[in-house]
């Protein structure tokens, strides 16, 4: 760590600020209380308290080699040699420099009286410099430990949201790949279109695969490859609807956030339906960004069990990133199925 006096311009300059003040405090003494002449008053506060600022600047190197030692012992040892070396060497080179440059006699004698409490003072100015120093310090430590913990959250936070959205191409891939191998026998035609159209969903996947965060259009871009995929497999079962407010278009969210909903509006609305299945996407732009998609579904058709990653995925992506809940609402009707997410706006 840099000196935190000597490393800030502002720190520096409010330091030598206190100083000035000191000094000016110290010549009023001499001069007013002990009745120095003005021209020795000056002398002696300046020569004492500006050397001591400047060891006091190198008091933060003592800190710092006794950070480490928790031995209050030795901890205690050697910040008592420093004092006595310090304050000893402060004193003593005070007193050489003023009692040869200084001819006053009764001044001479005054000065050799006022070691006690220049000794006093040399003290307080120590432990001063190194409470104020072991504090920083802390401070400094404390800030680098937070800084760390945020770090580490942040890259936790992306391996988790990296785990769960990679969890969705594996599991969509699959299924198409056995619909393509049982097309291909059946209708080849749709097999060969539907291998191009998963062609072209995957090279959007990829080509956004490190994104967490997109715009809403790229997002139904990205669903609309989806469900033409899903529409080759299903036929006149599937159709669906994508309606969002202009206003919505540009509005951020998280990647591959809507895939889950309507894989779970398929498996668990058209996989068991003869009839047509419609599935609407409606969008709004308030406080937040109201996303509602909605499906009919076969009451009287065997429900397949489980939720799959589709809702349970969307709502932990949703607090990992906006760190709220209640971000997913589920309404089931007699024949219709509605999921309610909500992208915050306000950060």
């Amino acid at each position: 760590m840099l000196n935190p006096i000597t490393s800030n311009k502002n720190y520096l300059l409010n330091y030598a600020a206190v100083w000035v003040i000191i000094i000016g405090v110290h010549f009023a003494v001499l001069h007013w209380y002990y009745h120095i002449s003005i021209g020795i008053a000056i002398l002696d506060s300046t020569l004492f308290n500006v050397f001591f600022a400047f060891l006091g600047i190198s008091l933060w190197y003592v800190v710092r080699y006794n950070k480490s030692n928790q031995n209050f012992i030795a901890l205690f040892t050697s910040h008592l040699v420093s004092s006595l070396l310090i304050i000893g060497f402060w004193l003593i080179s005070g007193y050489l420099i003023l009692k040869y440059a200084v001819n006053d006699l009764v001044y001479l004698s005054f000065l050799e009286g006022s070691f006690p409490w220049r000794i006093i003072s040399g003290v307080f100015y120590y432990l001063v410099f190194i409470l104020v120093y072991y504090v920083v310090v802390f401070y400094q430590e404390n800030q680098e430990k937070i800084k760390e913990e945020g770090n580490l959250k942040t890259l936790i936070k992306e391996v988790e949201l990296n785990a769960l959205k990679n969890q969705i191409n594996p599991h969509f891939l699959f299924n198409s790949l056995n619909s393509i191998s049982s097309l291909t026998i059946s209708s080849p035609e749709k097999a060969q279109d539907m291998i191009i159209k998963l062609s072209d969903y995957l090279r959007y996947s990829l080509s956004n695969e490190n994104e967490q965060i997109t715009t809403l259009i790229k997002e139904i871009d990205n669903i609309r490859l989806y469900l033409e995929i899903e529409k080759i497999r299903f036929g006149n079962r599937l159709n669906f609807e994508l309606n969002c407010d202009d206003s919505c278009l540009k509005v951020k969210v998280p990647a591959m956030i809507l895939q889950p909903l309507f894989e779970n509006a398929i498996k668990h609305g058209v996989y068991e339906s003869t009839d047509t299945i419609n599935i609407n996407l409606n969008g709004k732009l308030g406080d937040d960004l109201e996303l509602s998609l909605t499906n009919n579904f076969d009451a009287t058709a065997r429900q397949i069990k489980g939720e799959g990653i589709g809702l349970k995925n969307t709502q932990e992506r949703l607090f990992l990133i906006y760190r709220r809940r209640g971000l997913l609402a589920i309404e089931k009707l007699e024949d219709t199925f509605k999921v309610t997410i909500k992208i915050p706006q306000n950060g």
